[in-house]
Protein backbone atom coordinates (compact mmCIF):
# COMPACT_ATOMS: atom_id res chain seq x y z
CA UNK A 1 0.00 0.00 0.00
CA UNK A 2 1.20 3.68 -0.73
CA UNK A 3 2.39 5.15 2.11
CA UNK A 4 3.03 8.97 3.08
CA UNK A 5 6.64 9.21 2.44
CA UNK A 6 5.49 8.06 -1.12
CA UNK A 7 3.02 10.47 -1.99
CA UNK A 8 5.36 13.34 -0.95
CA UNK A 9 7.97 12.90 -2.94
CA UNK A 10 5.30 12.13 -6.16
CA UNK A 11 3.54 15.27 -4.91
CA UNK A 12 7.47 17.03 -4.94
CA UNK A 13 8.32 15.74 -8.32
CA UNK A 14 5.13 17.23 -9.88
CA UNK A 15 5.81 20.55 -8.24
CA UNK A 16 8.88 20.17 -10.18
CA UNK A 17 7.28 19.62 -13.77
CA UNK A 18 4.71 22.13 -13.23
CA UNK A 19 7.38 25.04 -12.39
CA UNK A 20 9.70 24.19 -15.21
CA UNK A 21 6.91 23.97 -17.62
CA UNK A 22 5.35 27.44 -16.04
CA UNK A 23 9.07 29.40 -16.62
CA UNK A 24 9.13 28.17 -20.30
CA UNK A 25 5.71 29.54 -20.72
CA UNK A 26 6.62 32.75 -19.44
CA UNK A 27 9.93 32.84 -20.83
CA UNK A 28 11.33 35.45 -18.86
CA UNK A 29 10.90 35.12 -15.13
CA UNK A 30 12.11 32.31 -12.59
CA UNK A 31 10.63 31.11 -9.89
CA UNK A 32 12.69 32.12 -6.45
CA UNK A 33 12.51 28.70 -4.04
CA UNK A 34 12.90 29.55 0.15
CA UNK A 35 12.08 25.93 1.95
CA UNK A 36 10.85 26.46 5.22
CA UNK A 37 10.39 24.51 8.36
CA UNK A 38 6.94 24.61 10.15
CA UNK A 39 7.52 25.02 14.00
CA UNK A 40 5.23 22.21 15.26
CA UNK A 41 7.05 19.85 12.44
CA UNK A 42 8.04 19.30 8.67
CA UNK A 43 7.95 22.30 6.04
CA UNK A 44 7.81 23.08 2.72
CA UNK A 45 9.39 24.60 -0.39
CA UNK A 46 7.41 28.14 -1.73
CA UNK A 47 8.32 28.65 -5.19
CA UNK A 48 7.09 32.10 -6.47
CA UNK A 49 7.30 33.89 -9.72
CA UNK A 50 7.12 37.45 -10.31
CA UNK A 51 6.81 40.31 -13.26
CA UNK A 52 7.39 37.97 -16.29
CA UNK A 53 6.53 38.23 -19.35
CA UNK A 54 2.66 37.24 -18.62
CA UNK A 55 2.78 35.74 -15.42
CA UNK A 56 2.41 38.75 -12.64
CA UNK A 57 2.45 36.79 -9.46
CA UNK A 58 2.52 33.20 -8.78
CA UNK A 59 2.63 30.44 -6.60
CA UNK A 60 3.84 26.84 -6.57
CA UNK A 61 3.98 25.47 -3.14
CA UNK A 62 4.90 21.83 -1.41
CA UNK A 63 4.40 21.29 2.16
CA UNK A 64 4.53 18.80 4.15
CA UNK A 65 4.13 19.38 7.58
CA UNK A 66 3.23 17.04 10.76
CA UNK A 67 2.45 17.54 14.64
CA UNK A 68 -0.44 17.95 16.94
CA UNK A 69 -3.85 19.70 15.48
CA UNK A 70 -5.13 21.81 17.54
CA UNK A 71 -8.46 21.54 18.74
CA UNK A 72 -10.61 23.60 16.36
CA UNK A 73 -8.80 21.72 13.52
CA UNK A 74 -9.98 18.22 15.46
CA UNK A 75 -13.40 19.58 15.35
CA UNK A 76 -13.65 21.05 11.80
CA UNK A 77 -12.32 17.76 10.96
CA UNK A 78 -14.35 15.54 12.95
CA UNK A 79 -11.45 13.60 14.37
CA UNK A 80 -10.56 12.05 17.64
CA UNK A 81 -6.59 12.18 17.60
CA UNK A 82 -3.84 14.87 17.85
CA UNK A 83 -1.03 13.34 15.12
CA UNK A 84 -1.79 14.40 11.76
CA UNK A 85 0.34 14.13 8.79
CA UNK A 86 -0.58 16.39 5.91
CA UNK A 87 1.47 16.95 2.14
CA UNK A 88 0.20 18.64 -0.88
CA UNK A 89 0.74 20.91 -4.05
CA UNK A 90 -1.06 24.47 -4.34
CA UNK A 91 -0.68 26.54 -7.03
CA UNK A 92 -2.11 29.98 -7.54
CA UNK A 93 -1.11 31.94 -11.07
CA UNK A 94 -2.23 35.75 -11.49
CA UNK A 95 -1.77 36.81 -15.19
CA UNK A 96 -1.05 40.43 -16.41
CA UNK A 97 -3.35 40.41 -19.05
CA UNK A 98 -7.18 40.67 -18.36
CA UNK A 99 -8.12 37.85 -21.10
CA UNK A 100 -6.13 36.08 -19.54
CA UNK A 101 -7.60 33.62 -16.54
CA UNK A 102 -6.58 33.44 -12.96
CA UNK A 103 -6.10 29.64 -11.78
CA UNK A 104 -6.03 27.63 -8.66
CA UNK A 105 -5.11 24.18 -8.14
CA UNK A 106 -4.94 21.79 -4.81
CA UNK A 107 -3.56 18.32 -4.56
CA UNK A 108 -3.20 17.33 -0.92
CA UNK A 109 -3.26 13.76 1.19
CA UNK A 110 -4.21 13.86 4.83
CA UNK A 111 -3.14 11.53 7.68
CA UNK A 112 -4.24 10.84 11.12
CA UNK A 113 -1.49 9.26 12.78
CA UNK A 114 -1.02 6.62 15.81
CA UNK A 115 -4.62 5.32 14.76
CA UNK A 116 -5.42 3.01 17.95
CA UNK A 117 -5.10 -0.82 17.38
CA UNK A 118 -8.21 -2.19 16.34
CA UNK A 119 -9.06 0.85 14.23
CA UNK A 120 -9.09 2.17 10.56
CA UNK A 121 -6.68 4.64 9.86
CA UNK A 122 -8.05 7.81 8.99
CA UNK A 123 -6.44 8.92 5.75
CA UNK A 124 -8.04 10.55 2.37
CA UNK A 125 -7.14 12.66 -0.28
CA UNK A 126 -8.36 16.10 -1.78
CA UNK A 127 -8.35 18.69 -4.25
CA UNK A 128 -9.29 20.01 -7.49
CA UNK A 129 -8.45 22.49 -9.87
CA UNK A 130 -10.93 26.13 -11.03
CA UNK A 131 -10.35 28.79 -13.39
CA UNK A 132 -11.60 32.73 -12.65
CA UNK A 133 -11.17 34.53 -15.52
CA UNK A 134 -11.36 38.06 -15.66
CA UNK A 135 -13.77 37.79 -18.91
CA UNK A 136 -15.38 34.71 -19.28
CA UNK A 137 -15.07 33.53 -22.64
CA UNK A 138 -17.50 30.48 -23.63
CA UNK A 139 -15.31 28.55 -25.88
CA UNK A 140 -11.60 28.46 -23.21
CA UNK A 141 -14.68 27.62 -20.36
CA UNK A 142 -15.35 24.74 -22.69
CA UNK A 143 -12.03 23.47 -23.18
CA UNK A 144 -11.37 23.53 -19.72
CA UNK A 145 -14.01 21.79 -18.23
CA UNK A 146 -13.36 19.29 -21.13
CA UNK A 147 -10.14 18.87 -20.25
CA UNK A 148 -11.53 17.87 -16.44
CA UNK A 149 -13.82 15.88 -17.53
CA UNK A 150 -11.36 13.68 -19.12
CA UNK A 151 -8.95 13.43 -16.31
CA UNK A 152 -12.22 12.39 -14.10
CA UNK A 153 -13.44 10.01 -16.72
CA UNK A 154 -10.15 7.32 -16.48
CA UNK A 155 -11.08 6.23 -13.33
CA UNK A 156 -15.19 7.05 -12.56
CA UNK A 157 -17.87 7.69 -14.83
CA UNK A 158 -19.47 9.91 -12.18
CA UNK A 159 -16.04 12.23 -10.87
CA UNK A 160 -16.76 14.92 -13.39
CA UNK A 161 -20.52 15.94 -12.52
CA UNK A 162 -20.14 15.05 -8.70
CA UNK A 163 -16.98 17.18 -8.28
CA UNK A 164 -18.04 19.92 -10.86
CA UNK A 165 -21.33 20.54 -8.89
CA UNK A 166 -18.92 20.56 -5.88
CA UNK A 167 -16.82 22.97 -7.19
CA UNK A 168 -19.88 25.12 -7.95
CA UNK A 169 -20.74 25.30 -4.51
CA UNK A 170 -17.49 25.28 -3.01
CA UNK A 171 -16.22 28.48 -4.92
CA UNK A 172 -19.28 30.84 -4.22
CA UNK A 173 -18.94 34.14 -2.48
CA UNK A 174 -22.41 34.33 -0.75
CA UNK A 175 -21.91 38.12 0.05
CA UNK A 176 -21.62 38.43 -3.89
CA UNK A 177 -24.16 35.91 -4.94
CA UNK A 178 -21.72 35.11 -7.64
CA UNK A 179 -19.14 32.29 -8.21
CA UNK A 180 -15.44 33.18 -8.09
CA UNK A 181 -15.28 31.84 -11.53
CA UNK A 182 -16.45 29.07 -13.98
CA UNK A 183 -15.50 26.76 -11.39
CA UNK A 184 -13.85 23.33 -12.21
CA UNK A 185 -13.87 20.55 -9.86
CA UNK A 186 -13.46 20.06 -6.23
CA UNK A 187 -13.16 16.93 -3.92
CA UNK A 188 -12.11 16.13 -0.56
CA UNK A 189 -12.19 13.30 1.87
CA UNK A 190 -11.24 10.88 -1.05
CA UNK A 191 -10.76 7.35 -0.18
CA UNK A 192 -10.57 4.00 -0.99
CA UNK A 193 -13.69 1.66 -1.98
CA UNK A 194 -15.22 -0.76 -4.03
CA UNK A 195 -14.96 0.90 -7.57
CA UNK A 196 -11.23 2.62 -6.37
CA UNK A 197 -7.59 1.25 -4.42
CA UNK A 198 -5.62 3.37 -2.50
CA UNK A 199 -3.10 3.16 -5.61
CA UNK A 200 -5.80 4.11 -8.23
CA UNK A 201 -6.90 7.15 -5.63
CA UNK A 202 -3.24 8.46 -5.54
CA UNK A 203 -2.63 7.82 -9.33
CA UNK A 204 -6.17 10.17 -9.92
CA UNK A 205 -4.66 12.68 -7.49
CA UNK A 206 -1.51 12.81 -10.05
CA UNK A 207 -3.63 13.00 -13.01
CA UNK A 208 -4.66 16.07 -11.95
CA UNK A 209 -1.79 17.92 -10.91
CA UNK A 210 -0.39 16.95 -14.17
CA UNK A 211 -3.42 18.21 -16.61
CA UNK A 212 -2.79 21.82 -14.92
CA UNK A 213 0.38 22.53 -16.98
CA UNK A 214 -0.95 21.57 -20.51
CA UNK A 215 -4.36 23.23 -20.17
CA UNK A 216 -3.31 26.51 -18.51
CA UNK A 217 -0.29 27.01 -21.27
CA UNK A 218 -3.03 26.22 -23.88
CA UNK A 219 -5.38 29.18 -22.43
CA UNK A 220 -2.43 31.61 -21.87
CA UNK A 221 -1.33 31.11 -25.22
CA UNK A 222 -4.85 31.62 -26.57
CA UNK A 223 -4.81 35.17 -25.55
CA UNK A 224 -1.40 36.31 -24.20
CA UNK A 225 -0.73 38.34 -27.85
CA UNK A 226 -4.14 40.34 -27.92
CA UNK A 227 -4.21 44.17 -27.54
CA UNK A 228 -6.22 45.24 -23.94
CA UNK A 229 -7.57 48.36 -22.76
CA UNK A 230 -7.39 50.39 -19.48
CA UNK A 231 -10.65 49.72 -19.01
CA UNK A 232 -10.21 45.73 -19.25
CA UNK A 233 -7.50 46.16 -17.08
CA UNK A 234 -9.18 48.47 -14.48
CA UNK A 235 -11.95 46.07 -14.65
CA UNK A 236 -9.45 42.58 -14.25
CA UNK A 237 -8.16 44.59 -10.73
CA UNK A 238 -12.11 44.50 -9.41
CA UNK A 239 -12.13 40.84 -10.31
CA UNK A 240 -9.38 40.41 -8.54
CA UNK A 241 -10.42 42.22 -5.29
CA UNK A 242 -13.50 39.07 -5.09
CA UNK A 243 -10.63 36.80 -5.33
CA UNK A 244 -9.29 37.50 -2.38
CA UNK A 245 -12.68 38.15 -0.63
CA UNK A 246 -13.10 34.70 -1.20
CA UNK A 247 -9.75 33.40 -0.06
CA UNK A 248 -9.91 35.27 3.30
CA UNK A 249 -13.89 34.84 4.15
CA UNK A 250 -14.43 31.13 2.57
CA UNK A 251 -11.38 29.39 2.01
CA UNK A 252 -10.78 26.11 3.94
CA UNK A 253 -6.71 26.03 2.64
CA UNK A 254 -6.01 29.57 4.02
CA UNK A 255 -8.32 28.50 7.46
CA UNK A 256 -6.22 24.83 7.68
CA UNK A 257 -2.91 26.62 7.18
CA UNK A 258 -3.67 29.92 9.82
CA UNK A 259 -4.70 27.73 12.18
CA UNK A 260 -2.10 24.81 12.26
CA UNK A 261 0.81 27.61 12.15
CA UNK A 262 1.47 27.52 8.70
CA UNK A 263 3.89 29.71 7.19
CA UNK A 264 1.92 33.13 6.35
CA UNK A 265 3.62 34.16 3.13
CA UNK A 266 2.78 30.50 1.51
CA UNK A 267 -0.66 30.77 2.63
CA UNK A 268 -1.08 33.85 1.79
CA UNK A 269 0.74 33.82 -1.60
CA UNK A 270 -3.00 33.09 -3.35
CA UNK A 271 -3.52 36.99 -3.00
CA UNK A 272 -2.67 38.79 -6.30
CA UNK A 273 -0.31 41.84 -6.13
CA UNK A 274 -2.96 44.57 -6.96
CA UNK A 275 -6.46 44.77 -6.28
CA UNK A 276 -9.29 47.66 -6.23
CA UNK A 277 -12.09 47.69 -4.59
CA UNK A 278 -13.77 50.89 -6.71
CA UNK A 279 -17.13 51.83 -5.01
CA UNK A 280 -20.22 50.88 -6.16
CA UNK A 281 -19.23 49.65 -9.25
CA UNK A 282 -21.23 48.55 -12.02
CA UNK A 283 -20.69 47.01 -15.10
CA UNK A 284 -22.46 48.88 -18.25
CA UNK A 285 -25.38 47.30 -19.48
CA UNK A 286 -24.88 45.02 -22.60
CA UNK A 287 -21.09 45.21 -22.11
CA UNK A 288 -19.10 42.08 -22.02
CA UNK A 289 -18.56 42.77 -18.24
CA UNK A 290 -21.77 42.05 -17.69
CA UNK A 291 -22.17 39.41 -19.51
CA UNK A 292 -18.83 37.87 -17.08
CA UNK A 293 -21.62 38.45 -14.07
CA UNK A 294 -23.68 36.87 -15.79
CA UNK A 295 -22.02 33.19 -16.40
CA UNK A 296 -21.15 34.07 -12.62
CA UNK A 297 -23.72 31.12 -11.47
CA UNK A 298 -23.80 28.06 -10.44
CA UNK A 299 -24.95 24.77 -12.74
CA UNK A 300 -23.49 26.39 -15.87
CA UNK A 301 -23.42 22.75 -18.19
CA UNK A 302 -20.22 23.76 -20.15
CA UNK A 303 -19.82 20.40 -21.36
Amino acid sequence: MINKEQIAADYKAIQDEICLALENLDGKSKFEEELWEREGGGGGRTRVIQNGNILEKGGVNFSAVHGKLPEVMKKALKVDSDDFFATGVSIVIHPNHPLVPIIHMNIRYFEMLNTPEGQEPVRWFGGGIDLTPHYVIEEDARFFHGQLKVVCDRFNADFYAKFKAWADSYFYIKHRDETRGIGGIFYDRLTANDNLSWEEVFEFSKALGRIFAPTYIELVNRHRNEVFTEQQQLWQYQRRSRYVEFNLVYDAGTKFGLETNGRIESILMSLPPTAKWEYNYEAEPGSEEEKTLSLLKKDINWI
